[in-house]
C-alpha cells in the first residue's frame, strides 16, 4: 500500500514519548534519567559514584590518596505492558488512518497508560519511603495540616539542605484542605513548573512547587491487571487490598530516577495482518522507578492512617 507504516509507527512513537513525559503528573522525574544508559529491551544502567571524604594535608608528603569509583549499575524494567487495537479496513481506508490511529494511540495513553504510569510511581516511592521509616501517618484538617506539611518539609531539608531543589505531589483532597488552612494565605504562592517542553503555573509554598493529582493515582498499593486473569480482563490498575490514600510525598527534585520507554511501535495494514481484515496496531510500554541509595534520605511520605 502507499502508506509508510514503519515511518508512521517510528512518528507515532517518538510523539507518545513526549506525550508521556509532559502529560503525567511524575513525568518530571524523567529528566533525572540523563545520564541513564539505555539500548532497547527493558534494562537500562544507572551511574553511582562513590567517593572518599576530605584527609588532612601534610605539608611534607602533600595530598593523601582518595578514592573514587564509578560504576553503572543494570536495573530491569519491571512493568513489561502492552496492548494490542484492530480498526477495520471498512471503518478506517488508508486515506484516513493516520488521523484515526494518532487519535487511539494518543487516547489511550492520556486516559489508560499515563494514570498507570503515576500511580505504578508515586505507590513505588511510598513503599520504598516507607521501608527506609520515612512514612507518617495524618488524616488531614484544616486546622493542622500547615503545620504536618511544614514539619515534613523541614525533616527532607534538614537531610538535603534548604537550597535543594524540592518537589510536593499532593493528593487534590488534601491540597483543598491545605487551600482552606489557617493562615495559608500568607504561605502559599505561584511558581512556574517545567516538565518536558511544557511550563506551567502551580501553587507553591516556601518556593516549593505543589504537584496536585488526582487521589486514584495516590495510593500505597495497587494491583496491575494482566489482562488475562478472569476478572483482570480489561486490564489497567485498581487499588490493592489494604492500601490507603497518600495525602503527600515530599521529595528531592533530583533523588527518583523514572524511565519509561514507548518499545517499537507495529502497525499493520489489513493486507499484512493475517488475523482480521483490519488495521493492526501493537503498543508496548516499559517503564520502572529507582530512588539510589543515597538519595532515599530525601524522600518523605505522608498518608491516612490504615482503617
Amino acid at each position: 500500500m502507499a502508506i509508510n507504516t514503519l515511518e508512521m509507527a517510528t512518528l507515532f512513537q517518538q510523539q507518545l514519548d513526549k506525550q508521556m513525559i509532559e502529560g503525567a503528573t511524575s513525568g518530571w522525574m524523567e529528566k533525572n534519567a540523563g545520564q541513564v544508559k539505555y539500548s532497547g529491551g527493558n534494562e537500562v544502567k544507572i551511574p553511582k559514584i562513590n567517593m572518599d571524604g576530605l584527609a588532612d594535608y601534610d605539608r611534607d608528603n602533600g595530598y593523601t590518596q582518595g578514592s573514587v569509583t564509578l560504576k553503572y549499575g543494570t536495573y530491569t524494567m519491571t512493568q513489561d505492558r502492552g496492548r494490542k487495537f484492530q480498526l477495520d479496513a471498512i471503518d478506517v481506508d488508508e486515506t484516513n488512518f493516520v488521523a484515526a490511529a494518532a487519535n487511539v494511540t494518543t487516547e489511550f495513553q492520556r486516559t489508560k497508560v499515563i494514570p498507570e504510569v503515576d500511580a505504578y510511581r508515586y505507590s513505588k516511592l511510598a513503599a520504598l519511603a516507607a521501608g527506609a521509616s520515612h512514612k507518617s501517618e495524618y488524616t488531614p484538617a484544616e486546622s493542622d495540616i500547615l503545620s504536618k506539611l511544614l514539619s515534613d518539609i523541614a525533616a527532607v531539608q534538614d537531610v538535603v539542605g534548604e537550597n535543594e531543589p524540592l518537589v510536593i505531589t499532593m493528593s487534590i483532597p488534601a491540597a483543598v484542605a491545605l487551600a482552606q488552612a489557617d493562615k495559608i494565605e500568607k504561605r502559599l504562592d505561584v511558581t512556574e513548573f517545567a516538565q518536558g517542553s511544557i511550563k506551567t503555573k502551580v501553587q507553591s509554598i516556601d518556593n516549593t512547587p505543589i504537584l496536585r493529582v488526582p487521589s486514584a493515582r495516590l495510593k500505597t498499593a495497587y494491583v496491575f491487571n494482566d489482562g488475562k486473569t478472569t476478572g483482570q480482563t480489561v486490564g489497567g490498575f485498581v487499588p490493592a487490598a489494604g492500601a490507603v490514600d497518600i495525602n503527600w510525598i515530599i521529595s528531592a527534585r533530583r533523588a527518583p530516577i523514572a524511565v519509561s520507554k514507548t518499545d517499537t511501535m507495529k502497525i499493520f495494514d489489513p493486507i499484512t495482518n493475517q488475523g482480521a481484515q483490519a488495521w493492526l496496531i501493537e503498543y508496548r510500554k516499559f517503564h520502572d522507578l529507582w530512588v539510589p541509595d543515597n538519595k532515599l534520605d530525601a524522600v518523605r511520605v505522608n498518608q491516612k492512617p490504615a482503617s
